[in-house]
């Protein structure tokens, strides 16, 4: 029997050894993937990277739908998206940035896509919504034992 002490009644039992072994890899899979798909999003509004409009152009889509003042905004949300989503990767200061990116996702979700309605393909709020309630159980959850904050010893 693995380490919970009420095991479930699994329909191929020979695959709880391989759940075991590998259930303590699970946060840090999410934890590290959520972090680093922000990384390229930031790159686009801060650095013009991937067809990004860097600052400028970000700040004037910011204008745009009434995001002001635009231009400290944006640089703002790129450094969160670029700089936090590097730390909620390593896991440092993972509160903070996740709490940080859970907000912007959410005004995102309400600024831009809630009047598309749902559904991602109609540029709607799912996606945005979806990555906004994933940042919100990081922050709940914190680096946890793969992270710079539990290796320093310090976590908010």
């Amino acid at each position: 029997m693995g380490a919970n002490a009420n095991p479930t009644n699994l329909i191929v039992p020979a695959m709880r050894g391989l759940y075991d072994k590998l259930a303590c890899a699970a946060y840090p899979i999410v934890r590290v993937t959520a972090g680093l798909f922000l990384v390229p999003h930031g790159a686009q509004k801060l650095f013009g990277m991937f067809g990004g409009g860097g600052l400028g152009g970000t700040a004037g889509f910011f204008a745009k739908i009434g995001l002001e003042p635009a231009l400290p905004l944006a640089a703002l949300v790129g450094f969160v998206e670029f700089f936090g989503g590097i730390c909620i990767a390593i896991g440092l200061l993972t509160r903070p940035f996740a709490a940080a990116a859970a907000i912007m996702l959410l005004v995102g979700a309400y600024k831009v896509h809630l009047a598309k309605g749902f559904f991602m393909t109609n540029g709607g709020y799912e996606y945005a919504l979806m990555w906004a309630l994933l940042m919100v159980a990081v922050f709940i959850k914190g680096g946890a034992h793969a992270s710079l904050d539990r290796k320093i010893g310090r976590e908010f």
